[in-house]
């Protein structure tokens, strides 16, 4: 009987062993198709040109395939939900933003998925500062016309941002909460749209990533009026950071992008995707494609989890301050 006991025993055990030897050899063998990097905004934006170089330094690493997928809406979070949904074996990641990440579940209570839960991060990939622009319509080319001619006239200039929540609208609140004036806030699904209608004088100003803003500023369109980092950008010297301004004093508003899976990520594929991605962020070329982008490379090893807390109890200020609501 107990010989009989036991070999049930060992059969039992071997059946199960057996039962779990395809998700580990999937895991050991991972990657071993195209991995999907989805982006919340369209073509173009800030996000996606990150996601974009940071592909082309992970592609290699990782000797797979990679298809960046533009998801635009919600300042973020259609993709964000998307991939907090998606099946946790590392083919389907997030390059998310601050935005997604932190901002939107702020002003939006019904919003399905929980950053803090519902994503498994793999690293920090690059800090980018917001840009505060003017279009022709405006008339003001430095820091001190624009705060000067808002302040003498509340609520007669309007202000884009690509969208309520998004972390280029928290900048332009900042703006106002820290210098006392007024500005209408018009959201955009995108920054393209949003610098058709700058350039084309249907609004005065806007706050908007320097990637995107970088090829209106060149021809002229546009006019950079301060950058929302504590000092000047090294790429863009000529224009001030806003807290030079004296009602600026002390301002800074930084955004940021995170690579994430969604949760029960796999810790094998967890190390494996944040070894390839502290290589990509090492990498001469792609630093110096960032850097271009007036993007800031991150180490890869930072605690997004913790940015993530620290975004949500600045951007909950604002949200009461403003009054924002999705």
């Amino acid at each position: 009987m107990f010989k009989l006991s036991f070999l049930r025993s060992c059969l039992a055990a071997a059946l199960a062993s057996a039962a779990l030897l395809p998700a580990a050899h999937a895991q050991n063998d991972y990657p071993s198709k195209p991995i999907r990097i989805v982006v919340g905004y369209p073509a173009g934006g800030s996000v996606d040109i990150a996601a974009r170089i940071l592909a082309d330094g992970l592609g290699p690493r990782l000797h797979a395939a990679i298809v960046v997928d533009n998801l635009g809406g919600a300042a973020g979070a259609i993709a964000a939900q998307k991939v907090a949904g998606s099946a946790p074996d590392g083919y389907t990641l997030l390059v998310g933003a601050n935005n997604e990440l932190a901002a939107t579940g702020t002003v939006n209570p019904a919003q399905k998925y929980d950053p803090e839960k519902d994503f498994t991060p793999v690293g920090l990939a690059v800090t980018a500062p917001v840009l505060l622009v003017a279009g022709p319509k405006a008339g003001v080319k430095t820091l001190d016309e624009f705060v000067e001619a808002v302040r003498r006239k509340p609520g007669q200039y309007s202000y884009g941002s690509s969208g309520v929540g998004s972390i280029l609208h928290f900048a332009g609140e900042l703006i106002k909460q820290r210098a006392g004036i007024f500005m209408t806030h018009i959201p955009y699904r995108g920054t393209a749209p949003l610098l058709s209608d700058l350039a084309g004088g249907n609004i005065e100003f806007a706050m908007i990533s320097p990637a995107a803003a970088a090829p209106f500023i060149r021809s002229g369109r546009i006019t950079a009026l301060g950058i929302s980092s504590p000092q000047r950008s090294p790429a863009m010297p000529g224009v001030p950071a806003l807290a030079e301004h004296p009602r600026l004093k002390g301002y800074e508003m930084i955004g940021w992008f995170a690579l994430v899976g969604p949760r029960g990520l796999p810790p094998e594929v967890n190390a494996r995707l944040a070894a390839a991605l502290q290589a990509t962020l090492q990498d001469p070329a792609i630093r110096k494609r960032l850097d271009e982008a007036s993007m800031v490379p991150a180490s890869g090893r930072e605690d997004v989890a913790a940015m993530i807390r620290a975004d949500v109890a600045q951007y909950r200020k604002l949200v009461d301050f403003a009054h924002i609501r999705d």
